[in-house]
Formats: structure tokens, C-alpha cells, sequence
């Protein structure tokens, strides 16, 4: 289980790209979404979150995503890569 320590943050808000951010949180985890596709691709969105948090074990963390029209594949790398620069180092 990963546990974030300290807010961390991944990605651009350059046109195709995301801007992540993870912060501690206690009690769960929970995910904003702002994108420029809410409506089309939302849940799509917060589903890719979530399942890159789950895989990851994350527990407890709070995660912003600013959305510029990225790839499901970049969101979920953005979501990787502040997860892994915000957790407990080893």
C-alpha cells in the first residue's frame, strides 16, 4: 500500500495533457476532475483515475486532475508519476 506524504504534482496544462496532483488525505481517497471533455469523457476520466490509484493501492490521498484533452494512457501515467513522487520513500 502507498501511502502520499506530501502533495506532488505530474503533467502541464498544455493542450493534450493533464495536470495531476495528489495531496494526503485521511479517510479514503478522493478525485476531482476539471476537463475541457467533461461532458463527452468525465466518467471516463475519474474510472482511469481510479483504477491507476487502485492498482497502485492507494488508500487514502486526495487527487486533482486538470484535463486538456489527454489520452486515457497519459492520464493514467500522470497519475502514476505524482503518486510515486508524493508517497513514503522506501
Amino acid at each position: 500500500m502507498k501511502k502520499i506524504i506530501r502533495s506532488a504534482t505530474a503533467g502541464t496544462l498544455e493542450s493534450s495533457d493533464a495536470l495531476v496532483t495528489v495531496a494526503p488525505h485521511e479517510n479514503g481517497v478522493v478525485i476531482e476532475v476539471d476537463s475541457v471533455v467533461q461532458k463527452q469523457f468525465g466518467e471516463e476520466i475519474f474510472r482511469a483515475v481510479e483504477e491507476t490509484l487502485r492498482a497502485l493501492e492507494v488508500k487514502d490521498a486526495r487527487v486533482s486532475v486538470v484535463d486538456r484533452g489527454a489520452l486515457d494512457c497519459v492520464i493514467r501515467a500522470r497519475v502514476e508519476t505524482a503518486v510515486l513522487r508524493g508517497e513514503e520513500d522506501a
